[in-house]
């Protein structure tokens, strides 16, 4: 299921991230904040479990999260997501995913992939600013299920039609959590308007229109 996160904040600070004149910093600092406010929503329906403790003042039943999270954020761009979710999130475990694309089948391939051992049983945030047409981020949930996950959530700040439709074929039952859904991809498979290579904008490298996988 498709969830577009309506907030305030989110679309304004989307608004200073989209502006081609935002640096480096201004950008990065932006994804942060906006990943922290994500994690509000995509935690929602993590369960939780009753829990016995004692407060300065009696003992009390209150609850606790029942399942452990890990965030795999895809390289490199995914890496951007990371501490803003951590912030409110600070025992999220972390494992990476590393794709790299085939040139002449354009289709994405494994190069990298480390997970905490708590990947089956955990609740598991698939990380990454951009859904294009969807083909590294579902062969990213692909890999994280080999491995053996189960509950997968795909988490991006902007998505295209294309790409949505594409993980719901793939995966039909992984939510997909975004910021904005943009109108299209153009002829050179990047989101428009988007707000162009966010992995160049998030680490300040030399941008260079790749197309996005």
């Amino acid at each position: 299921m498709l969830h577009v996160l309506d907030h305030p904040l989110i679309k304004h600070k989307l608004t200073q991230m989209r502006q081609k004149d935002t640096g480096t910093k201004d950008f990065r600092q932006n994804l942060d904040e906006i990943a922290g406010l994500m994690a509000y929503e995509i935690t929602r329906d993590v369960p939780t479990q009753k829990v016995s403790i004692v407060t300065p003042v009696a003992p009390c039943e209150t609850e606790e999260l029942a399942k452990e999270i890990v965030l795999v954020p895809i390289l490199r761009a995914g890496l951007g997501m990371v501490s803003g979710i951590r912030n409110l999130v600070p025992t999220a475990k972390v494992g990476h995913v590393g794709l790299y694309r085939d040139e002449e089948t354009l289709e994405p391939h494994e190069y990298y992939a480390k997970f905490p051992s708590n990947l089956p049983d955990a609740v598991v945030f698939v990380l990454d600013p951009m859904l294009a047409t969807g083909g590294s981020a579902s062969a990213a949930i692909t890999i994280v299920k080999q491995r053996g996950a189960k509950m997968v959530k795909l988490i991006c700040l902007v998505g295209a039609p294309e790409g949505v439709q594409r993980i719901v074929e793939d995966h039909p039952d992984v939510d997909i959590y975004l910021a904005a859904l943009d109108e299209k991809l153009d002829e050179h498979g990047y989101i428009v308007p988007g707000l162009g290579d966010a992995g160049d904008r998030i680490f300040g490298s030399t941008q260079v229109l790749n197309r996005y996988l």
